[in-house]
Formats: C-alpha cells, structure tokens, sequence
C-alpha cells in the first residue's frame, strides 16, 4: 500500500479561520466541478470528516485491544463499539482511500466504504450518503487530502453544516443557525444545568451539539457517559436527523433521536419524564397551526401547561414545551429570542404564570454576533423546577455577559473557556455551590467576587424578586435588573436594547422576504410551464 504523507493518528486542531479556508477550498471543488446545490454540499464532506475521525479514534482503540487477542483471534465490532469507537472493515479505512492509485474508482469505493461502515455499525443505518460515484475522481481525490489532517474537537459535523449552509448557500436557507448552535454557547448551557446524571431532551436536535457537549462535561468530570446519561432528540428534517446520528456515534454515543415535528408531535412522551432540557429552537417562528393543539372539546395540549399564546409565534409554545418536559427536580437551559423577555399580550400573561412557578432559575444576555449566520444578540433562559422548593423560589438571578467575548473575525464573536467558567461560576455561587477555575476564571472571580460568596454587581449581574420583576411588567430582559457598569451612561444600554430590539425585526422580515421570493420564483415558474 502506498505510504501517505501524514499519518491518521496525528491529529490537526485548526481554529475557526484555518478551519473555515480548508472548507472553503474543499467546497470549491464541489462548486466547479459537480452539479450539487450548495444545500447539499454538507453531505458528502460530513461523511469524508466523518470517517477521518472514525479512523482516529478507531487506530487508539485498536491498539488498547490488539493485546489480549492471540493467534488467530480478532476483536469483533462490539469489541469496538464498547469502547465508543466506529468499528472500520478493511476497505472502510481513509488512509486506504487516501491511498489507491489516480485511476481507481473512488466514488465506488466510497460507496462500498460507507456501505460496509453501517452494515457493521446498526447506529449508522440509513445515515452515510450513497451517491460518491456522481462526483468526478479529481474531486474527491482533492477533497480526502484536504480534509486527511484536519481534526476539530466536539460538534465538527454541525460547525461545517452550518458554515456551508451559511456562506454557500443563504439563498436556500429559511432561518440561518436553527439547526446548529456555536460550541461556546453550548457549553454555557451545560455548565449551568450540570447534567451530571440522568435522562436529557433536545426537541429541537439539530446537529446534536447539545448531546456532545453534554457528554464531554461528564467525562471531564470521570464518569463514563454512556453509563450516566440518556439521550432523546427529535428533528424535523431527515438530513438533520442524519448528521445528529452520525455525529453521535463518531462521538461513541448513542440516542432515541426521532424524526418528527416538535410543535404536533410528541414521539418520547415528554411530559414530566426528563432530568435535562437543552435547545436552540427556531427564534421568533410563525405560521404553527394552533388548531391542532386544542382538542374538539377545547382542551389544550398538555404540553403546554402554560397557556397557548394567541400570537402568531411559537417561542412560547417552546417555553412550555420545555417546562412541560422537565420532573419535579428537572433543569433547563435553552436560547431565546431576545423579544421574548418582554413580550407583551398573552405571552406576558404566560411569562408571569411561568414565573410564578418558581422554576425560572436565571437568564443571561448575550451579545451579538455569536452565530456564525445570525447577527442577533439572544438571551439564554435557565429553569430549576427543584427551586421552587427552596428559599430561592421567588427570586431570578439576571446575568449580562453582552460585554464578555473573544472576537474570532469581524463579525463572529465566541466564549473562551475562561468566560463559560466564569458566567457558569456566578449561577454556582448564586446557588451556594462550589465553584470552579481549572479553566482560568479565578482572576474574575476575585474581581467580582472578592469575598467568593454572591453578591449582585452593577452591569454583571442581579437578584429580583417576584415584586421587583412585577414593577417591570413581569419582564425577564437582564437589562432591566443589572444596571450598568460604573464608567457606563445609563442611556448607551437603553440604546443598545431598542437597537437590537430593531435589529431583530430586521432579521424576521429577512427572513419573511426570502420566504416570499421563493414562493413567488415557484409560482411564476409553474405559471410559465
């Protein structure tokens, strides 16, 4: 076999800059020399990644187990399978692909790749992409060096799709980023809800970036995931639903993902049943047909425990959902528009219900620029319903971080690790918890927190209670309790929340505008035959 010029075993950590030009170049040749839309450039790199990956992780496994096997005797797929590896047939491998001569027929051997790959692996049934022998050898020639070296750590799968989908393909996108949330974000949200243990829903699943992360914060803490949590998702599109699945079980994990719609469907019987809720759901999503959540006796679903909102959005058919899912000691962590905070109308009337429950732990304003195809700021919502249960029952934790990023390029910002430990840090004191600073937040909490007990700090972070958020009109935008830093003019931050309040609407009429000129393209092309 012909010798490569890098071995799979050593692996690559590109950043986002150097990360996004190999995929620029490899999309490249899928643009000039294929007749794929760039919707569907995802598929085949996905697999290709993928299976790069596989093989890494595939070679550490091997050589654990090559030892206590002797003689003639082999380990077998579930040998594999149960130290969290892809098992790989002979032919299956990318340093063999990589390998075969100019003249081979790559697209059949990727094919036959993939192919064996699932018959060996049941959790990749129906998910790796059949359709290599379309695209010219050239390509995919080009397309396996490029990608030989290339490792990025936790939700790669969904990092591509959405860079491909939001710089190749904006005319076919209907809402950038709701399929895939940057891995800063999530891993926030885990380190709040600290699911240790337990049983954890995504309705709203996408790439599956939540179910990885989460994995990764109990290994991190020395527990194996697959004995300690469960994994439930649901996703609407099928080609989604494909990338989660593959992404979980390159990951060495496995879950109950289904492919159906959230708003009508309820395929894990959710209520009352998890541990964990997590997502990105769609922001701001018009047009649910409210009339298949009330029964001919005008009965709501009870899914929404809270009230069916009479506006035409669903971000509150969200919020329910995920309340409705949670057990009497269950924790949520979700992204929300930030329009949401102070809705008026019914979803006000829903918000202080909500509210008066005692679940809602904190939330916490984030700043823009934080997705990659979505420019608008957002706020994450927390919800304890053990809280409810305990002193802090009539009080919310409000935290801004609008002022607390890295910039990555002009206009993508990120958390380092430092600034997720330190948000997550001031829920954990806020709690009475313990805090932690292995990834380098000690500084600010000594900053903010000299005496490493909570208390509230002017443009970070405020407690309210229930009467304070009442004289607000029972809003939940952190802007109204925090205040502003000394140094700040009150007005820069009143400012700054119209703007983005416009900002957002900006966005929905986008996004409505493009809705538009597609229907109105497919009407005129039927008309004209």
């Amino acid at each position: 076999m012909k010798q490569i010029d890098y071995p799979v075993g050593e692996i690559v950590t590109a950043d986002l800059r150097d990360f996004s030009r190999t995929l620029f170049a490899a999309a490249d040749q899928l643009w000039t020399n294929s007749n794929l839309r760039p919707d569907q450039y995802a598929q085949p790199v996905l697999a290709l990644i993928g299976l790069r990956q596989m093989e890494a992780k595939f070679e550490a496994v091997h050589t654990q187990l090559a030892p206590k096997y002797k003689g003639r005797l082999k380990p077998a797929p579930a040998d594999y399978q149960a130290q969290g590896a892809i098992f790989l047939p002979d032919h299956a491998r990318f340093s063999r692909l990589l390998s075969l001569p100019g003249n081979a027929d790559l697209g059949g051997e990727l094919n036959a790749a993939m192919k064996g790959i699932a018959d060996a692996n049941p959790d990749l049934a129906g998910v790796l992409p059949q359709g290599y022998q379309g695209l010219p050898n050239d390509v995919l020639q080009e397309l396996l060096r490029l990608l030989a070296p290339l490792k990025i750590e936790g939700d790669a799968y969904g990092l591509i799709f959405e860079y491909f989908m939001g710089q190749f393909a904006s005319s076919y996108m209907t809402k950038g980023g709701e399929f895939f949330t940057p891995a800063s974000i999530v891993k926030l949200i885990v380190e709040v809800i600290e699911p240790y243990h337990g049983t954890i829903l995504d309705p709203a699943c996408g790439s599956g970036g939540m179910f990885v992360h989460s994995a990764e914060f109990v290994r991190r803490h020395h527990k194996t995931p697959s004995k300690e949590i469960s994994l439930y998702g649901v996703e609407k599109m099928s080609d989604t639903l494909k990338l989660c699945r593959m992404s979980l079980a390159v990951h060495g994990l496995s879950g109950d993902i289904r492919e159906a719609n959230s708003y009508y469907d309820d395929p894990h019987k959710l209520i009352g049943r998890f541990d964990f809720v997590m997502a990105n759901p769609p922001f701001n999503q018009s047009e649910v047909d409210r009339s298949k959540l009330v029964s001919a006796t005008g009965k709501v679903d009870a899914r929404l425990p809270l009230g069916l909102p009479t506006v035409n959005n669903a971000n509150y058919i969200w919020i329910n959902l995920f309340y409705a899912a949670l057990k009497d000691t269950g924790r949520a962590g979700f992204v929300m528009a930030n329009s949401a905070s102070d809705a008026g109308g019914s979803e006000r009337e829903l918000r202080k219900t909500l509210i008066e429950t005692g679940a809602v732990d904190c939330i916490v304003a984030v700043g823009p620029n934080m997705f990659i195809t979505v420019t608008l700021p957002v706020t994450l919502w927390f919800f304890d319903k053990g809280k409810a249960k305990g002193p802090r029952k009539d009080k919310v934790l409000f935290v801004d971080v609008r002022h607390l990023y890295r910039q990555v390029t002009r206009a993508n910002r990120t958390f380092d690790p430092d600034h997720i430990e330190f948000i997550a840090n001031i829920v954990r004191l806020w709690r009475g918890e313990e805090i932690e600073t292995e990834a380098g937040s000690a500084a600010r909490i000594r900053q903010a927190f000299p005496k490493r007990r909570y208390s509230d700090v002017p443009g970070l972070c405020k407690v309210a209670s229930w009467k304070d958020i009442e004289d607000q009109d029972w809003s939940l935008n952190p802007g109204r309790y925090v205040g502003v830093a000394p140094g700040e003019k009150k007005d820069d931050g009143e400012f700054r929340e119209c703007l983005e309040a416009l900002q957002e609407k900006l966005e929905a009429l986008s996004v409505e505008a493009r809705t538009l000129e597609e229907a109105i393209g497919r009407n005129t092309a039927e008309l004209l035959g």
